[in-house]
């Protein structure tokens, strides 16, 4: 079986992207908007517990994630065909 590597890197970064923005407003609403750094805040530059955090944080969660689920599906794909049976015989 192949990956479609667009619609798999697609997929990986709307997921991630959501994530990251549901869950920043999640803390937000049990705990108000806090400003502080957290370690999403290290790896996102710009990211932050607050309303413009969360749209700061859909961005590089959907960069991150684009980038993520192509090399994994690559990746995937890649294993996948060196041990069909064809390659197995060469």
């Amino acid at each position: 079986m192949k990956l479609n590597l667009a619609a798999f890197a697609l997929t990986c970064a709307i997921f991630w992207s959501m994530m990251v923005f549901l869950l920043t407003w999640w803390l937000i609403l049990r705990e108000g908007p806090t400003g502080d750094v957290t370690l999403l805040g290290r790896i996102y530059p710009g990211y932050r517990i607050t309303y413009l955090g969360s749209l700061v944080g859909l961005g590089w969660g959907f960069l991150d994630g684009l980038i993520g689920g192509a090399v994994f599906a690559w990746l995937y794909n890649f294993l996948a065909r060196a041990r069909t049976p064809e390659a197995l015989k060469s």
